[in-house]
């Protein structure tokens, strides 16, 4: 009983602690390596072309998969 007050009385204030990981995630922030705005472009054009890549894909899945389907349940 005695450890949990004596862990509550050692916690710092709400405000301490904001205020630490603010100054924090400031400090990390400066750490990150930023891409160049043509990284920015190409990899934005690379994820664009893979989402319509996969897009086509499903859609055929779907088309071929609905077939099959009706074609399962006209035989039944």
């Amino acid at each position: 009983m005695a450890d949990t007050n004596l862990a509550k009385t050692n916690k710092a204030s709400f405000g301490t602690r904001m205020k630490k990981f603010f100054r924090d995630t400031k400090s990390e922030l400066k750490k990150v390596t930023w891409p160049t705005k043509e990284q920015l472009i190409h990899n934005t054009g690379v994820i664009i072309v893979f989402i319509i890549i996969i897009t086509i894909i499903l859609s055929l899945l779907d088309v071929a998969f609905s077939q099959v389907f009706r074609l399962l349940t006209n035989i039944l």
